[in-house]
């Protein structure tokens, strides 16, 4: 695997585990995260981060498959061009229910 590509999912697993760190000393409820404009912008940030990574792995090497990239490159550029019409509750679906499957897909990426 290309060293860029490797860096790329490098900084994938960083922004997740961050995300991750937030939740560390507050709960990790939809409540708490909607009440915390920091957390949120954080996520936000993160989330950027690994849309920009996932979009410049897919047009380096299209042969390496992530579940989901394109929503995940979509999800990025709605942040950034759209932030007006940021869902907090979509943001919060992907923390809970897709980051943990997208950290498994690239760290056996990553371990290749």
């Amino acid at each position: 695997m290309d060293n860029e590509v490797k860096a790329w999912l490098f900084d994938m697993l960083n922004a997740i585990m961050e995300i991750d760190s937030f939740f560390i000393d507050i709960p990790k409820e939809f409540s708490t995260y909607k009440n915390d404009l920091r957390t949120r912008r954080a996520v936000e940030r993160n989330i950027e981060i690994i849309g920009e990574a996932l979009s410049r792995i897919i047009s380096k090497d299209p042969t390496i498959v992530i579940s989901n990239a394109r929503k995940i490159v979509d999800t990025r550029n709605r942040i950034i061009h759209g932030y007006d019409s940021v869902s907090d509750e979509i943001i919060w679906g992907i923390v809970f229910n897709h980051l943990p499957i997208l950290q498994l897909e690239v760290q056996r990426l990553f371990e290749d």
